[in-house]
């Protein structure tokens, strides 16, 4: 894992995201969408997060994620 690979599955959860109906998706749905690794999901929602274009919230058990 590095910073160039961090960017690039930030890159593709956020199309991911873009290209979803409602611009958000549960945690489950996005790692199954993306086909990345826990780990790996969780290193781009944090670039993500850093960067300000992503909100978090729970929804029933599942972390909803969504393009602020």
């Amino acid at each position: 894992m590095n910073i160039e690979s961090i960017g690039t599955w930030a890159g593709e959860v956020y199309k991911c995201l873009e290209t979803s109906d409602t611009r958000m998706l549960g945690l489950k749905g996005l790692k199954k969408a993306t086909k990345l690794k826990k780990d790996e999901l969780m290193a781009a929602l944090g670039w993500l997060g850093r960067e300000g274009k992503i909100a978090l919230a729970m929804n029933d058990e599942d972390l909803v994620v969504s393009l602020v």
